[in-house]
Parts: C-alpha cells; sequence; structure tokens
C-alpha cells in the first residue's frame, strides 16, 4: 500500500473511531439526563472527544505510517 492510500485509510479509521466512541458517550449522557440534545455538553462531549482522537492518532502515527522500504 502506498504512503497516501496508508494515510487515507488511517485518518478515516481514527474519524470512525472518534465519531463511534463520542456516540456511544454521547447516548449514554443524554439518557442519564447529563444534558439536553443539541446543546453546549453535546458539543463538548463530540469536541474532547475529538481532541483526545487527533491526540492518540498524532502519537500512533509513527507506527502505523512507516514506509515500507
Amino acid at each position: 500500500m502506498d504512503q497516501t492510500s496508508k494515510g487515507i485509510a488511517y485518518v478515516s479509521i481514527w474519524v470512525v473511531l472518534w465519531g463511534t466512541a463520542a456516540s456511544i458517550a454521547d447516548t449514554l449522557l443524554l439518557q442519564r439526563g447529563a444534558y439536553e440534545a443539541g446543546g453546549a455538553g453535546q458539543a463538548i462531549t463530540f469536541s474532547s472527544y475529538g481532541i483526545a482522537a487527533v491526540v492518540l492518532a498524532i502519537r500512533f502515527a509513527g507506527r502505523f505510517l512507516r514506509s515500507d522500504s
């Protein structure tokens, strides 16, 4: 797999992981009444999970995006 394809796949996987994790947390928080749908709490939840995903993606990038040669 060439570097461009690896990069696209890597970012895509992190976007899916971020969306899945944030959605699960959001669902639990909404069910428990921690905040209302469409409010600041929801934005904070998705933003904080997004920031965490970016930090982890950058941290692990070297392991997954090494060149094959």
